[in-house]
């Protein structure tokens, strides 16, 4: 009996090694050299985004990918403005995986660079240049996974797709709105991973991952007043900037509505178990729904982006009335940007902001969505349970969901019930304050970085997309 179980043993211990090194480790060191090569290519083109001219960069990428003999399609409502699909394969036992990521980087005022915005400067183990955390890090790791595992043969069950899109700084009409609209079959997917989420660092130590597993839906209202004009001499009860500036006030007083989904739930019961204590009890006392005034309190001065992930949002951003110092105007304007949490029904909710408002001189007009909502990712997937894994083993971190209070485009895949999860390169949150981070004048990043982020992804798609027992 003895000898029967070691050999059961062993012949498990024979299947598992085996399953196990039927995917074979790149040559890492040499993979960081041909990644920094691409890199570097697609931060020295300037496809800043207006006007948006994406065109180099693909035809870049598709010249690598098809030279490796990977399927490469284009597709383009505006002939300056492509879109790229790569896929690769498996034997379809399961759905496909969509990695995407954009090519386009917003506007630069080179004057204020010390180094050159495409120039792709290496210097004291970074790089720096526009989109090289947004997003053409996420592009060029995407373009080496494809040829990675075309060259290392890995024995797929699910088709890789690969996403490089136009538009998403602002114009999605070019870029996944139109896949979405025109081209859905080729990018269809169970799973996505797109920007959005980050490895983040204090003081140059890992304290967790985060994953995008939802966000917040962003919409524009526009608060009008109307009264009567006459002469600034005698002030008027009527006043339309008086009135607008009280309906102002009412909406910065407004403390709509708290309310937890799972990913928020389970943000700041992660969040507690790394906290400081003083933190921590703040978490705690809000999932156990103790002293939550002074918590949201707290959250809102010291912590504004965890106090708007409890609610829908409003800030007030644009104020438009009179033309003359001595004329009341008939008329005033404010535009506010409304972050909605995904199931919130704005019908009900503009209602509500007609009765804290409580005021007939003021007109509310709803503009729509400008991302369609989507129900949250689930964080009881595969894909979920594989990422934490590789997240691990990478990074020795623990993953935090959580649920962007700004837009990404996989809203739009959300949307047809694509489960898809933002992730990204290990960050410092000193660079910025510091004025390193995206959208800033040095944008930057960790060469080290870079390079590990390409072998979590590859820890991630190898593991989800094959057989192997390391999930």
């Amino acid at each position: 009996m003895r000898i029967f179980l070691r050999l059961s043993f062993l012949i498990s211990l024979f299947v598992y090694s085996s399953s196990q090194g039927q995917i074979k480790q790149p040559d890492w060191k040499a993979i960081e050299e041909e990644t920094m090569q691409h890199f570097q290519a697609l931060l020295r083109m300037n496809t800043s985004d207006p006007p948006g001219v994406e065109l180099p960069a693909v035809l870049y990428m598709k010249s690598i990918l098809e030279k490796e003999g990977i399927e490469v399609k284009t597709f383009a409502l505006d002939p300056n403005r492509p879109n790229l699909v790569a896929r690769i394969k498996g034997n379809g036992k399961k759905k496909p995986i969509l990695i995407m990521g954009h090519t386009d980087v917003v506007n630069v005022d080179s004057t204020k660079w010390v180094y050159p915005p495409f120039s792709a400067t290496r210097k004291d183990g970074y790089v720096y240049g526009r989109g090289s955390v947004d997003d053409k890090d996420n592009a060029s790791t995407g373009l080496m996974l494809m040829l990675l595992l075309k060259r290392m043969q890995v024995a797929l069950d699910r088709d890789i797709i690969f996403l490089a899109e136009a538009g998403e700084e602002g114009s999605s009409q070019f870029g996944i709105e139109y896949m979405v609209k025109a081209h859905w079959p080729e990018i269809e997917a169970e799973y996505c991973f797109a920007e959005g989420g980050g490895v983040v660092r204090v003081g140059g130590k890992i304290q967790y991952a985060a994953v995008a597993t939802t966000e917040k839906v962003p919409s524009e209202v526009k608060l009008i007043a109307r009264g009567i004009a006459g002469h600034g001499s005698v002030p008027l009860r009527s006043n339309a900037i008086v009135h607008l500036s009280q309906a102002i006030s009412k909406m910065a007083a407004w403390q709509t509505p708290m309310r937890l989904n799972e990913t928020t739930y389970a943000f700041f019961k992660r969040m507690s178990e790394i906290s400081t204590p003083e933190l921590a009890a703040r978490y705690k006392a809000l999932l156990n729904n103790e002293n939550i005034d002074a918590v949201q309190e707290y959250l809102a001065v010291n912590k504004p982006g965890n106090y708007s992930t409890l609610r829908t949002s409003i800030s007030p951003n644009i104020f438009k009335g009179g033309y003359r110092k001595n004329v009341i105007p008939s008329e005033a304007e404010a535009t506010l940007d409304i972050r909605s949490l995904p199931d919130e029904n704005m019908t009900a909710f503009i209602q509500s902001m007609k009765e804290v408002i409580h005021d007939t001189a003021i007109e509310i007009v709803f503009k729509g969505l400008s991302r369609p909502p989507g129900k949250p990712s689930s964080l009881n997937t595969e894909a979920f349970k594989v990422m934490e894994g590789a997240i691990k083993r990478t990074y020795n971190a623990i993953t935090i969901p959580t649920m962007l209070t700004g837009a990404t485009d996989m809203a739009f895949l959300r949307s047809r019930g694509v489960q898809c999860y933002g992730i990204g390169p290990m960050t410092d949150s000193e660079d910025g304050p510091k004025g390193f981070g995206a959208h800033s004048d040095q944008e930057r990043i960790l060469e080290e970085a870079l390079h590990k982020f390409l072998r979590f992804q590859w820890d991630l798609i190898t593991n989800l997309a094959t057989q192997t027992l390391n999930k």
